[in-house]
C-alpha cells in the first residue's frame, strides 16, 4: 500500500471514529437542573430524581458513592449550563468530596395503586 493510500485509510477511520463519538454523545439523555423537584439516593448506586412535571427518573450511577446516602451534593457543570447528561456529568458529595458520575437514566415505573385501600371503600 502506498503512503497516500495509507493516509487516506487513516483519515477515513479517524472520521468514522469521530462520527461514532458524536452519535454516542447525541444519544445521551439530559435533564434540566431547574426542572428537578427533589433528588435522593438511598443506596449510593442509584439517584432518584423527582421532576417538577411529576415524572420520576432513576440514574444508575457509574461506580459507588456510599457517602451520598448521608450528605448533600453539588453539581459539576460547565459555566452557564443548566443541564446534566447521562454518562457525561458528575457531582461531588459535599463532606467527603466523592465524585459521582451519572450513568444511564431510566423512567421509574409508576407505582401500583394500593388495592387494599380501594377494597376498604
Amino acid at each position: 500500500m502506498t503512503v497516500i493510500k495509507k493516509s487516506l485509510v487513516l483519515v477515513a477511520l479517524t472520521g468514522m471514529a469521530w462520527a461514532g463519538l458524536a452519535s454516542a454523545h447525541a444519544a445521551n439523555r439530559c435533564i434540566d437542573l431547574r426542572q428537578i423537584y427533589s433528588s435522593k439516593s438511598s443506596d449510593g448506586h442509584t439517584m432518584v430524581f423527582k421532576m417538577k412535571d411529576g415524572t420520576t427518573l432513576v440514574n444508575h450511577l457509574k461506580g459507588t458513592c456510599p457517602d451520598l446516602r448521608y450528605y448533600g451534593f453539588a453539581w459539576q457543570t460547565h459555566s452557564g449550563d443548566n443541564r446534566v447528561c447521562e454518562n457525561e456529568d458528575s457531582f461531588n458529595v459535599l463532606q467527603s468530596m466523592q465524585v459521582c458520575v451519572l450513568g444511564k437514566f431510566d423512567s421509574a415505573a409508576p407505582s401500583a395503586p394500593n388495592l387494599d385501600e380501594h377494597a376498604a371503600r
